[in-house]
């Protein structure tokens, strides 16, 4: 079954699908290592790991295709870009959706903001006009060639116009083509229960997890009750491993390493982690035995 496939499946089961945010191919490898069965690629993250920018819109459309083309090498599991807006309007959007499905992605989200965008948990955002966003919709559904590439719409009216316009957006979305609607920034428990009640589709819900976010922390089994489809956990794992680092390099110019020693991943395991072994079984297929004495011992 191919990816695009499971990850459609995942989405239309009754159990929750919980896809954590991944920003580059070894944060995506270490979530598959830990049973995860699908990930989302974090815009806020790719800005923030690979150029250590907020998520603004700054990072362009052929940096993050290429990052989601390096993630979805990296894992079997099915993986979801981030499309921000498309980058641009409804035909830029569709050239987007073309290139991130060519680089392996089983689905996109894209969302109704101004370009440029502003991170979902940002005050300051825009959305464009109802039926322009419609349209966009529209277009990343005739842009797939795979059926069962999945179009996640998403909606930032809630900060905007209220929660009225975002299910009136989201049920819209939903009949332009899309297959899951993610509604995001709710800021009121009242406003989860109802957005995930009121859309007729798979909605998806963000939980950042994190404290200054705008969405009250709600428990992914609490939200499986409710009937949520998917919930995407983005910054979490990135905030976790800065904090990470920041210990790391503390211990590192206080020269305290031995602190760490129970807090990182051992050599061997690390290797294995990123396929040495697999490295190791190609070289003794494909190179000279002679070779490989002299070189490696």
């Amino acid at each position: 079954m191919n990816r695009t496939t499971q990850l459609k499946r995942l989405i239309q089961a009754k159990e929750i699908l919980v896809m954590p945010g991944v920003y580059d191919a070894l944060s995506a490898k270490i979530a598959e290592k830990c049973g995860v069965k699908a990930v989302q690629v974090t815009g806020y993250g790719l800005a923030g790991a690979g150029l250590a920018l907020p998520d603004v819109g700054i990072m362009t459309k052929t940096q993050m295709v290429e990052q989601v083309r390096n993630i979805c090498r990296s894992v079997s599991i099915p993986v979801m870009a981030d499309g921000d807006t498309g980058f641009g309007n409804a035909i830029n959007l569709y050239y987007a959706v073309k290139d991130f499905e060519e680089a392996g992605a089983a689905g996109v989200n894209l969302e109704d903001q101004f370009f440029p965008k502003r991170c979902g948990h940002m005050g300051g955002k825009q959305i464009i006009p109802f039926e322009e966003a419609v349209k966009k919709i529209e277009a990343a559904a005739a842009a797939r060639t795979d059926k069962d590439f999945v179009i996640n719409a998403r909606t930032d009216a809630i900060a905007v116009s209220g929660v009225d316009e975002a299910i009136r957006r989201g049920n819209a979305f939903a009949k332009a083509g899309a297959d899951l609607i993610f509604v995001e920034a709710p800021e009121k428990i009242d406003d989860i229960k109802r957005v995930i009640q009121s859309i007729d589709a798979p909605v998806s819900i963000n939980m950042i997890y994190a404290k200054g976010s705008k969405t009250p922390a709600v428990s992914i089994r609490q939200l499986e009750e409710w009937g949520a489809a998917r919930v995407s956990v983005p910054v979490m794992p990135l905030f976790a491993a800065a904090r990470a680092l920041e210990k790391a390099y503390t211990a590192v110019v206080n020269d305290d390493v031995a602190s760490m020693n129970d807090q990182i991943f051992e050599f061997a395991e690390f290797t294995d982690l990123v396929g040495l072994p697999f490295i190791k079984e190609l070289e003794k297929r494909f190179l000279d035995t002679a070779e490989l004495d002299a070189r490696y011992h």
